[in-house]
């Protein structure tokens, strides 16, 4: 039934006969016995597709009778014009329009769907879907398949999902229709096409009960949207029987299909089968493959298949080109890349501005932007107009090398051509201008583009917070994360994390406190992470109790903690020296089902260590061999210091080699920990070897390397030896710390060589090196004391005095007298 949308009017009587004067015959006969739209009526409800309007007197079933006769004889468009019949139109009632189109239909098909067009598109009426249905048959009887297409499409998006099973009962009305079929096959493509597939799965299974075949288009399209799973094997067999004729492009999408599903063997075997029984093997199937290939990383195969379209008679395209070409630039083989572009136009084959964008992106991925210039050159010699895609390119790779200045000449020279970049290349143009300091023409670009040509993003505000933060201006950053939140973008967790950090380390923990409550508080954020860097913070500075009470308020809000939450309260409670604590949280850590890392024990075991409790330490290591948790050089450089609190040395030089043989990397802080124990012990020798022992393993001795050995020299060696190996570490312009010096000057004093004390001061003040008023008047006094021994083996008594405030090049002066 019909329903009308414009509001209707009464229907008024009139003088004369509407319309030429209406046919006076007292009724009609439907010549078509096998169907009648009315009839069909009873499959469809109310046959309406809202509720049924009735305010209005209808007209009578002479006038109906009169508007068939008129429309069939004279055709719909004789009374557009005509006033009168308008409304005579909008007083019909539903039941009557379908006896009209009904009629119409069996008498002048051409009428009838002139009529449906009238009442949908010119007086808004919602035609019943019988009535549709049948216009659907008059239109596929006329192949006019286009219209038929159109108004299929309107219909099942009106009637969505799940609608098959009612569009299929009212179909079987229609079963000895000879456009019947052309329609279910319609229907079915349609369905199949708004990718409603069970509904198009649903009519084709009703196809199959009126031995009705489906067309090669809508098996293709069926095939196309099950390509991803098994059940593509059960339509391609429906078409394999021979009823139906594959196309080319049911290969292709049967290819494609299996390599979704990643069956490639079988890919590669199905187009070999095709190749052998020759037929229908084309470029689309060898693409699909040399794509599939090329994506994972086998370009040789990929070129396998290329050569092997020639074999079979095929030339690649402009496509099947790019492919390889992509492949090569992503694999590095730019050259080759290069090489098949020039093969490429040497058969013929145009290169296209895809073509060069991808070389440039090969340039760009190697880092080789002026490569990058020159193809864009030969793309502007050839007539190619760089378009937004080369511009990103282009951008993105100047700014990867560093050469922002240059992105962002590029990025004026789109804007005067009507472009914009993405939002993912103006990210990276902001994050190179944040990461070489030019935050505030970053900001300068941002403001200027906002809500004019860019919509930012999240990760746009993201980058800018970032840079703020970096620079310290956390003030600006937290105005600028404020402005994200009021545009309703969902900030993201780095932004947040970013703004924490930096008020924890740059401002104060009160300012850093207040931030984080305001995010857990207010805009109920429950990151652990942020919770981590409080929990951290406050176990850095030593309040250990806040710690603890941040722990409990994630736990009452039922947040997961992680390790790093427990590693960070074992921290707190280790540096305020509570380890029966720190130890318990290990207990804890367990309990939550978490297993601790390497981290958790090294820092109870340092803590242990430092405390001079070496058995707990050593518990501590025997617990984390059991869990399998593997020592990092840290650790070993905690084991090896409370090795030497036990004077357990050789000990220490086995678990270096042990570090080697396990491929632990050692560094330079673990062999300093061994030399120094060996320098304190005496015992030079094997210190000097393992000193030796860092070049063998390219690790280079720093100036605390040195600090051990000179200090360890002067100490239990001979003073000389202290002397060329400084001379020698100055002749390999080795920079050593004022800690060498003054522990030589000191030395040398105290042997009584005041005379090389004096030189080496000399020299520490040459490169530099300042030191403070104690340190001055310490080598006075050693000078004074060498002196006085001197003289009072002469006899003679001298009384030196410090002149106050009195300096030499700022040195303090000595006064004596006899």
């Amino acid at each position: 039934m019909l329903l009308p949308i414009h509001h209707s009017r009464l229907f008024r009587h009139f003088s004369k006969p509407l319309f030429l004067n209406f046919f006076k015959t007292p009724s009609f006969f439907f010549t078509n016995p096998s169907f009648s739209v009315a009839a069909a009526l009873k499959f469809d409800g109310d046959g309406t597709y809202g509720e049924k309007i009735e305010t209005f007197s209808h007209p009578s079933d002479d006038t109906v009778f009169g508007l068939m006769s008129s429309l069939s004889f004279f055709g719909p468009r004789r009374f557009l014009g005509d006033n009168k019949f308008k409304d005579v139109i909008l007083s019909l009632d539903s039941a009557q329009v379908d006896r009209i189109v009904d009629y119409l239909i069996t008498e002048n098909p051409g009428c009838a769907v002139e009529f449906f067009y009238l009442l949908k598109d010119k007086y808004g009426f919602r035609v019943s879907k019988p009535c549709v249905f049948g216009v659907f048959h008059v239109l596929a009887g006329m192949r006019r398949l286009r219209e038929l297409r159109k108004l299929m499409n309107e219909l099942v998006h009106n009637e969505g999902s799940d609608s098959a099973p009612s569009l299929c009962e009212l179909l079987w009305m229609f079963k000895d229709w000879d456009s019947n079929g052309l329609v279910w096959d319609m229907l079915t493509f349609t369905y199949s096409r708004s990718e409603m597939v069970h509904d198009a799965l649903f009519v084709l299974s009703n196809m199959k009960k009126l031995n009705i075949r489906a067309s090669i288009l809508t098996y293709n399209s069926l095939l196309y949207n099950l390509r991803h799973f098994d059940i593509m094997w059960g339509i391609y067999n429906e078409i394999s029987d021979g009823k139906v004729h594959p196309s080319e492009q049911t290969d292709s999408i049967i290819t494609d299909g299996l390599w979704r599903q990643f069956l490639f063997q079988e890919a590669v075997e199905f187009l070999r089968e095709a190749e052998r029984k020759d037929t229908r093997t084309n470029v689309v199937s060898f693409n699909i493959l040399m794509s599939g290939f090329s994506k994972l990383g086998y370009v040789d195969i990929s070129k396998c298949f290329f050569c092997l379209m020639f074999k079979c008679g095929l030339l690649p395209d402009a496509y099947s080109y790019n492919i390889l070409i992509h492949g090569l630039c992503v694999a590095g083989s730019i050259e080759e890349a290069l090489d098949f572009a020039k093969d490429m136009e040497n058969h013929g084959v145009e290169s296209d501005l895809v073509t060069h964008n991808i070389i440039v992106k090969g340039f760009r991925l190697l880092g080789n932007m002026s490569g990058a210039g020159e193809i864009l050159q030969r793309m502007l010699h050839k007539g190619l107009n760089p378009d937004i895609v080369t511009y990103n390119i282009l951008v993105c790779g100047h700014c990867q090398v560093g050469n922002v200045d240059e992105g962002l000449k590029l990025h004026e020279e789109m804007l005067s051509q009507g472009m914009r970049l993405s939002n993912v290349s103006y990210s990276l143009l902001l994050s190179s201008l944040c990461k070489s300091g030019r935050v505030a023409e970053g900001l300068r670009l941002f403001y200027r583009l906002d809500n004019v040509i860019l919509k930012p993003d999240h990760m746009i505000y993201t980058i800018l917070v970032h840079g703020l933060c970096k620079q310290g201006e956390v003030r600006r950053a937290i105005q600028l994360y404020q402005q994200m939140c009021m545009k309703g973008l969902s900030p993201k967790a780095f932004a947040q994390r970013a703004i924490l950090l930096t008020l924890c380390e740059k401002v104060t923990i009160t300012e850093a406190r207040l931030f984080f409550d305001r995010l857990v508080n207010h805009e109920f954020v429950d990151d652990i992470i942020l919770y981590n860097m409080m929990i951290y913070r406050y176990a850095k500075v030593g309040d250990i109790q806040e710690a603890r009470k941040l722990y409990m308020q994630l736990v009452e809000k039922q947040i997961s903690p992680s390790l790093v939450t427990f590693n960070s309260l074992i921290y707190g409670f280790c540096k305020a020296g509570i380890l029966a604590d720190a130890r318990m949280w290990l207990g804890i850590i367990k309990v939550r089902g978490l297993i601790p890392n390497a981290i958790t024990y090294t820092t109870l075991m340092n803590a242990f260590c430092e405390e001079g409790n070496t058995e707990a330490m050593f518990e501590l290591l025997v617990d984390m061999e059991a869990r399998d948790v593997l020592p990092t050089h840290v650790t070993y450089t905690v084991i090896m210091k409370g090795l030497y609190k036990q004077k357990k040395l050789e000990l220490s030089v086995r678990l270096l080699k042990q570090m080697f043989s396990k491929g632990v990397p050692t560094d330079e802080i673990a062999y300093n920990t061994v030399i120094q124990s060996y320098c304190e012990a005496g015992i030079l020798k094997i210190a000097i070897l393992l000193h030796n022992q860092m070049f063998r393993h390219n690790l280079k001795p720093t100036y605390v390397t040195y600090n051990i050995l000179i200090d360890g020299i002067c100490k239990y060696g001979n003073l000389r030896n202290a002397d060329e190996l400084l001379s020698s570490l100055q002749d390999q312009d080795f920079q050593l710390s004022k800690v060498a010096y003054t522990t030589l000057i000191k030395a040398h004093c105290a042997k009584g060589d005041v005379h090389k004390a004096i030189v080496l001061f000399s020299k520490m003040m040459d490169i530099g090196w300042s030191i403070n008023e104690v340190q001055k008047i310490h080598l006075c006094f050693s000078i004074i004391r060498f002196l006085e021994i001197i003289l009072k083996e002469r006899k003679c008594y001298w009384h030196w005095q410090l002149s106050a405030g009195c300096k030499v090049k700022g040195f303090p002066i000595l006064t004596y007298r006899c």
